[in-house]
C-alpha cells in the first residue's frame, strides 16, 4: 500500500469516527446548505438536559477523535489531517464566528462554509436542533477562560 493509499484510508477512518455518513434521502447536501447570515451571536434558549447529555456523548464519540477532549484540535486522529482540526479554545476564532456558523459546520461539514471537507457533516442531527444547540454551547464553553 502506498503512502497516499494509507493517508486516504486513514482520512476515511477519521471521517467515519467523526460522524461522517451519507446524508439521508431528502436531506440537503453540503452544497445545498443555507446561506450564511451576518455574524451576530444567535440567541440561546435554555437547553434541555437530555439534549445536553446527548451532545456530550456525541462530542466524546465523534468530535473528540479530531478536536481532542478539550477542543484544542489535538485529538488522536488529528496528526494526519491537513489542515489541522479547529482549536475551539482559540479566543480569536471564538470571536470571529456566530452560533449559526458553528451549527452549520456541525450539520453540513466544513465544505459547507468553505473550510476543509475532511470535517464531515452530521446529517442525523438536522432533526435534532436542541442537540445541535447543545453542541454549539459546549464548543463555546471550550473557548471560555478557565
Amino acid at each position: 500500500m502506498t503512502a497516499r493509499s494509507w493517508l486516504m484510508a486513514g482520512a476515511a477512518a477519521i471521517a467515519l469516527a467523526c460522524g461522517g455518513e451519507d446524508a439521508p434521502s431528502g436531506a440537503p447536501a453540503a452544497s445545498e446548505a443555507p446561506a450564511e447570515e451576518a455574524a451576530a451571536p444567535a440567541a440561546s434558549a435554555p437547553i434541555a438536559s437530555a439534549a445536553a447529555d446527548e451532545a456530550q456523548q456525541i462530542f466524546a464519540s465523534r468530535c473528540f477523535t479530531c478536536h481532542g477532549p478539550n477542543g484544542e484540535g489535538n485529538g488522536p486522529g488529528s496528526a494526519a489531517l491537513v489542515p489541522p482540526p479547529r482549536n475551539f479554545t482559540d479566543p480569536a476564532w471564538q470571536a470571529s464566528v456566530d452560533d449559526d456558523h458553528i451549527a452549520k459546520i456541525i450539520q453540513y461539514g466544513g465544505a459547507a462554509v468553505g473550510k476543509s471537507p475532511t470535517m464531515p457533516g452530521n446529517p442525523d442531527l438536522m432533526s435534532k436542533p436542541e442537540v445541535v444547540q447543545a453542541l454549539v454551547a459546549h464548543i463555546r464553553t471550550l473557548g471560555a477562560p478557565h
